[in-house]
């Protein structure tokens, strides 16, 4: 095992032998970042803790090739894809196998499990994607569309759409409720590998063998970004848990890009060939690569990559146009909401019953002579009782064991997300008392420091406050009683209206006689003029508002502020640049005096927004994206 040095970026961490013929497939659980499965020509699936040099177990039941291997959310199951295009599903806790299904007519290329439930998606070489119910044991729907094999596959983060790529370049987005296509991306040029959900944004990444990667809206559904630094196809990708920027896998190298607008922050040479698959823990990115019959894996300390501030290319250019105010209703984009239930309460479109019970759609039970000579040999009893027994002890441990230096960098556990926990199959645990901390913890919801536009219920209310307390209500108040009390506060609200609505006449009317002035409101619900009324003495007068918008707590406030402050930059610094350098004129020149001394006004509101900015460019989502992009435009104030 190679030793990493303290000052590297990037090391191996070990190289082993992992099947007794070439190894096909493998794949990372994404939740810990510590079991590896690899998929081999001998038909075997073997499961590994990563950084330990010995198999844990290793499943049997193909009688093919296995080509596809993926963890479940929990990394309690792992099901495996075969060359005869069929499919096992293993229980990793009870080391036996669950289903054998059946149905594709060529090799498996691409899986995923369902983020909440016992869902299983499926895609092929015979171009079909099949989704599986595994408790039900059979395919529910059939989706068809691409013309060549499908090379990955995707849930989104809430669970209702699935994501395909295709050798054929394009990507197809499918709503599992409708049971139909909503749209189709065709940019890339070249055979799309990889594709990836932001974990909280509606927005999806792409990687193709064209070498570049793209970013997808997915409320627009349309490219909203495109880079094509690399330097072969692109094999991997992976948001940052806190989804502020993605980490890009290509041959003997790493690249971490940002979006809006496009940049790339950084480049980690990395030793690991063709890498196959990524996964984050511990502020450590574990990357793997497989030749022949051997699999080696590679650490990235993701403490000494830059996620932020100067880029290494796609610079904002100064012959750009700045990005135009969105509409009002669209300044974000909206975030995934995760049913608090698990997937069983989810409709999700299934095939006829005739469908399902053709040959297509076959499965075999259990009971079935080939699932008869499935088994799961346990190769290291230690690592499966301590990984498997209790299940929870890969999770929950704090240390990285990933790191084979002395100093440990990174002592943060990896965050867990709340799964539903599912009825005991063959054994009963101990009861135990649920602990009442965590239950304390989950009834007290932390108010927001930014409150996002696209949220669907009002902040700091509770609906339950505007509702009867009982339905005996109506029948104690009278009449009149009842109407006072629906119209308590009625009078305060008409008066605030009648308030704004009077601001807005006074607006409206200068705004027509075009002396221009900026109109505060008390709620700082102020529009952008033309760009052509726009002038110097306005800019003194606006920037101070715009101070207060970027400060504000409602993010549709600081989207408002940032587009202001980017016309401002592009309209303006360059007079204002040019008259404070310029040499002192001859004689006396009143116009230059004045312009002179907006503009060291302007300057002055400028250099204090540009510290503002500065804090709030380490911010994620939206916002923090357009903070980051001010950041780069107001870079010239520092020299």
């Amino acid at each position: 095992m190679a030793v990493a040095n303290t000052t590297k970026t990037s090391w191996r961490l070990q190289e082993i032998v992992a099947h007794s013929s070439n190894v096909a497939c493998l794949a990372l659980g994404k939740n810990s970042g510590r079991l590896l499965a690899t998929g081999g020509e001998d038909c075997r699936v073997n499961i590994w803790a990563v950084s330990k040099p010995n198999c844990i177990m290793s499943l049997t039941g193909h009688n093919n090739p296995v080509e596809c291997v993926k963890f479940n959310n929990s990394e309690e199951q792992v099901v495996a894809g075969s060359q005869s295009g069929s499919l096992r599903v293993w229980d990793l806790e009870a080391a036996k196998i669950l289903r054998t299904l059946m149905g594709h007519k060529a090799n498996i290329c691409s899986l995923d499990f369902h983020p909440f439930g016992e869902y299983l998606a499926s895609g092929s070489i015979d171009t079909n994607i099949k989704l599986w119910d595994v408790r039900r044991k059979g395919c529910v729907f059939r989706y068809k569309g691409h013309t060549q094999a499908v090379k990955c596959l995707a849930f989104s983060p809430d669970g209702k759409w699935l994501a395909s790529a295709s050798d054929d370049s394009t990507i197809k987005l499918w709503d599992l409720t409708a049971g139909k296509m909503i749209t189709e991306f065709t940019a890339h040029t070249g055979a799309i590998n990889i594709i990836q959900f932001h974990p909280n944004e509606y927005l999806l990444a792409s990687g193709s063998s064209d070498r570049t990667i793209k970013l997808w809206d997915l409320e627009k559904f349309k490219m909203i970004g495109s880079s094509g630094g690399e330097m072969g196809p692109v094999r991997c990708l992976a948001f940052n848990l806190d989804g502020c920027c993605l980490y890009s896998g290509a041959v003997d190298s790493l690249r971490v890009y940002g979006w809006e607008p496009d940049r790339c922050f950084d480049v980690v040479p990395v030793g690991w060939g063709k890498v196959a698959d990524l996964a984050i823990c511990n502020h450590q990115l574990i990357g793997v690569s497989y030749n022949l019959a051997n699999v080696s894996s590679y650490v990235v300390d993701l403490t000494r990559v830059k996620k932020s501030g100067s880029v290494i290319q796609g610079v904002i250019q100064d012959d750009q146009p700045l990005t135009e105010p969105s509409p009002k209703g669209s300044t974000l984009r909206r975030n995934y909401e995760r049913p608090l239930t698990t997937c069983s309460t989810q409709r999700v479109k299934q095939s006829s019953e005739s469908e399902r019970r053709s040959p297509e759609g076959e499965m075999r039970s259990p009971s079935s002579e080939d699932e008869k000579e499935s088994s799961a040999e346990i190769r290291n009893p230690e690592d499966y009782k301590e990984i498997f027994q209790p299940k929870s002890a890969i999770l929950g441990s704090s240390t990285p064991i990933l790191r084979v230096e002395p100093t440990v960098v990174a002592t943060a556990p990896c965050p867990i997300p709340v799964v539903t926990a599912r009825p005991p199959t063959n054994h009963t645990p101990a009861p135990h008392p649920a602990p009442a901390p965590v239950v304390a913890m989950a009834k007290a919801k932390p108010q927001p420091s930014v409150i996002l536009s696209s949220r669907n219920e009002p902040i700091g209310l509770n609906v339950g406050d505007f509702l009867p307390v009982s339905v005996c209500i109506y029948i104690v108040l009278g009449d009149d009683e009842a109407l006072a009390q629906i119209r308590k506060g009625h009078e305060t609200m008409c008066v605030m209206l009648t308030s704004r609505h009077k601001n807005l006449d006074t607006i409206r009317a200068v705004w027509g006689s075009g002396d221009v002035k900026v109109w505060h409101l008390a709620d700082n619900s102020f529009d952008l003029s033309p760009r052509s009324l726009w002038k110097l003495d306005l800019c003194t007068s606006i920037l101070p508002q715009i101070e207060e918008l970027l400060q504000s707590k409602y993010e549709s406030y600081m989207q408002t502020g940032c587009t202001s402050l980017k016309l401002i930059l592009k309209r303006f610094w360059p007079l204002i640049s040019d008259t404070l350098t310029a040499p002192p004129s001859v004689g006396v020149d009143i116009t230059r005096e004045e312009r002179h001394q907006k503009c060291k006004a302007c300057y002055k509101l400028l250099k204090n927004l540009s510290d503002l900015v500065k804090n709030k460019a380490d911010q994620v989502g939206r916002h923090g994206s357009a903070f980051k992009e001010l950041q780069l435009l107001m870079a010239p104030l520092d020299y």
